[in-house]
């Protein structure tokens, strides 16, 4: 790889090792930050926003108040017993100084700045698990936000031998699709909603991008390293309309699809108290669905056509 594309930079909220959940075997899963939809039901809201964010962590806070003391343009207040921060208000000089004066670490930044090759560096620690199926999966946010980092990253990736895998919405321009799809080993691609005026209103875009992305991909010759997902969620995905409309749709493209429908998460309700102004669709934060449920979901999917359900 050029050395010039190994220091692209790209903006990463998390770096998880020892994944056994986002692909085969054991993997370094890379969260990028940014997402062109708005999923009121997203599991990971703090990689929507592209920006970086000062973030508090009110279960490590001690109430000291030197960061509202240090704090010289109201950027950080108290409120009801609260730290606040106001975004409008920020800045990176007073951010760096609240961050440095906090005693807990309660305060940090929502994302880092990785070159390419500082990832990869990171990636390869676990490259000796990697050899029994694992790998590196790119995930988010939306990792095709940041295209140029994430196909920079693909490729040195596959340069050195690792696997690789993408979790993704679609939402890309096919040129980029078809950039990446060389470097890739298996591709996540969700399918949340089929109705386009429901998937507007869920998602906040609508899914023709994502409809004829699909037909790309499971057309193309890595249709047999493709996996389409359908998260479950309660009142807006998990309905026999929605997954029979979608089973059909991917079975009549390509017959031998794999498809998987992912059980409802209700951790994801605690991410939100770090993010301003984005609530959680529910208030009430339902159950998982049980195994009889998930049958029920799964044995619709089966009628509608698909043949390879992941479970």
């Amino acid at each position: 790889m050029k050395k010039n594309n190994t220091l692209i930079r790209g903006k990463i909220f998390d770096i998880r090792r020892f994944s056994i959940h986002d692909g085969d075997g054991i993997r370094t899963t890379i969260f990028l930050k940014g997402c062109p939809l708005k999923c009121v039901w997203c599991q990971n809201p703090e990689g929507i926003s592209p920006e970086e964010n000062l973030i508090h962590f009110e279960n490590k806070c001690i109430k000291c108040g030197l960061c509202v003391n240090s704090c010289s343009n109201g950027s950080i207040i108290e409120k009801n017993n609260k730290i606040c921060i106001i975004k409008e208000k920020s800045t990176d000089e007073q951010n760096k100084v609240a961050i440095d004066i906090c005693p807990t670490g309660s305060l940090t930044m929502d994302c880092k700045n990785y070159t390419v090759a500082q990832v990869v560096e990171i990636a390869i620690k676990d490259k000796a698990f990697f050899k029994y199926g694992g790998g590196v999966t790119l995930s988010g946010g939306e990792p095709f936000f940041q295209k140029d980092f994430t196909i920079a990253l693909l490729k040195y990736l596959k340069e050195i031998g690792i696997n690789t895998a993408i979790e993704t919405s679609l939402f890309v321009s096919s040129e980029y699709l078809l950039e990446a799809l060389p470097y890739l080993d298996i591709i996540f691609a969700d399918l949340k909603v089929f109705d386009n005026e429901k998937h507007k209103a869920f998602t906040g875009v609508d899914n023709d991008i994502i409809k004829n992305n699909i037909k790309l991909i499971l057309e193309s010759d890595k249709r047999e390293c493709v996996i389409i997902r359908t998260p479950l969620i309660p009142n807006f995905t998990a309905n026999n309309d929605n997954i029979n409309d979608i089973s059909k749709y991917i079975s009549d493209i390509y017959p031998h699809v794999k498809y998987e429908l992912l059980n409802y998460n209700p951790l994801a309700k605690s991410k939100y108290n770090l993010i301003d102004n984005l609530d959680y669709c529910f208030d009430e934060n339902p159950k998982m669905y049980t195994d009889d449920q998930m049958k029920e979901f799964q044995d619709i999917a089966y009628c509608a056509g698909v043949k390879n359900l992941i479970k």
